[in-house]
């Protein structure tokens, strides 16, 4: 049951990431946009036409499922800030050691600024074998539609998995 569900997320997350670039790329990189996976679809938070979203993600789809896996990765992705974040803190908790924490300041900023260089190359390898899957044979999109009443308008891209 749970190897379903995260199987279902990391195949969400690949399509949110591929409809949130060529939504970019269609709008313009000064769109803001931001996306969250979930097992029955996913949310994309932004200023955008429902009937646009619906256009990207069924492109995006096609797309993935005709072999353009480098869809699914984003340097625009959570995944590479997380990432970020984490080996920066242990990088920084490391090299504090057991001396005095001003002496360390030098290094311990380094050690954080060489994580989050590292970051990068790794977060987009997580995010293709870990957080998202371009293997969407079955996925299919069964509704686009705008559920946020806030500021910040929200669309869920409702789709369903017929796979075995």
């Amino acid at each position: 049951m749970l190897a379903r569900m995260i199987a279902a997320v990391r195949r969400n997350h690949a399509l949110e990431n591929a409809t949130i670039s060529i939504l970019l790329g269609r709008l313009g990189q000064h769109t803001r946009l931001m996306g969250r996976a979930s097992p029955n679809g996913f949310y994309i938070y932004g200023n955008v036409p429902p009937e646009k979203i619906s256009e990207c993600a069924a492109e995006g789809l096609a797309r993935l499922k005709q072999g353009e896996s480098q869809l699914a990765v984003s340097p625009l992705c959570g995944t590479n800030l997380a990432l970020a974040g984490i080996l920066a803190g242990l990088a920084s908790l490391l090299a504090v050691g057991n001396r005095r924490r001003l002496e360390r300041l030098p290094n311990v900023l380094t050690a954080a600024v060489l994580a989050v260089v590292i970051a990068q190359p790794l977060g987009r390898l997580v995010q293709k074998h870990v957080t998202t899957s371009a293997d969407l044979d079955g996925l299919e999109i069964v509704d686009v539609t705008r559920v946020g009443r806030g500021m910040i308008p929200l669309h869920k891209v409702k789709t369903a998995y017929r796979g075995a």
